[in-house]
């Protein structure tokens, strides 16, 4: 519990900020209004102390304002591979429980996937895998998933790293006819599977997985998978019983995070 009332003016200055960051280039007295509900003459003020301050620069040809790079130290302390594990984790733990299997939740990062939260528990059963593994794109479910809905900028850039790189589950980055067709796959049914190579080399072939992106209105946050025992479930089975819940809850974390980023 605050001991103090917040300070009106520091949020509107922050509000006006948050919104000129978020017009990009656009950040007119208007559209800053229009975004914010404050009134122009309180907008005004707060612009021409934060142009002072060195947060924001007025293009006068324009008469818009944008940030400056000097906002690059407001986030200095801040991780987002952190903040959306801490998102993700409650709706991590309540799949397990729901369903009986882990799951693990990663972020694309350069060239991998970047596991930042997991409901495995340790044993040997399915690898302790935990946060801050880095899984190769085209070897495991979360990748596929997430490499198939992507854009196709990032997509090629994607492909074209994973090309020189000799893992046996990189072939598909070097036949790209073969890789455009398997990513149809997975947007048409909705899921991916982990690559056979990757399954054998990490798991001795006793692991199954299911992959899918968590991602909304057409943005792709990240990926969410389930993993299993093939000799306690097949592929089939799996996507039977656990494809539902598990896309109900990448549905849940992309409205979650996509709420976390607007504020």
């Amino acid at each position: 519990m605050a001991s103090y009332q917040p300070v009106t003016a520091v949020l509107r200055g922050l509000g006006v900020l948050a919104a000129t960051s978020r017009l990009d280039g656009r950040a007119t007295l208007a559209e800053i209004h229009r975004l914010t509900g404050l009134d122009k003459s309180t907008i005004l003020r707060m612009l021409e102390t934060l142009e002072h301050a060195g947060f924001i620069v007025r293009n006068d040809e324009r008469r818009s304002y944008q940030v400056t790079g000097k906002t690059l130290q407001l986030s200095a302390g801040y991780d987002r591979h952190q903040a959306v594990g801490t998102i993700v984790a409650p709706a991590l733990t309540a799949f397990r429980t729901a369903v009986g299997w882990p799951s693990d939740v990663a972020l694309f990062d350069h060239d991998s996937m970047l596991v930042v939260e997991t409901s495995r528990e340790p044993g040997p059963m399915f690898l302790n895998r935990r946060p801050g593994y880095r899984a190769p794109v085209l070897g495991t479910s979360l990748g596929l998933a997430y490499i198939a809905h992507c854009g196709e900028r990032e997509r090629d850039a994607v492909l074209t790293a994973a090309a020189a790189d000799p893992a046996p589950w990189n072939d598909l980055a070097r036949d790209r006819d073969t890789a455009e067709r398997m990513f149809e796959t997975i947007r048409r049914q909705g899921y991916a599977t982990m690559s056979p190579g990757y399954g054998r080399q990490e798991y001795d072939g006793l692991i199954g997985s299911l992959g899918v992106p968590i991602m909304r209105d057409g943005r792709i946050y990240a990926a969410m998978n389930t993993l299993f025992l093939l000799n306690a479930l097949t592929v089939e089975r799996a996507v039977a019983s656990l494809l539902a819940p598990l896309q109900a809850t990448a549905t849940q974390l992309a409205a979650e995070l996509a709420r976390h980023d607007a504020e």
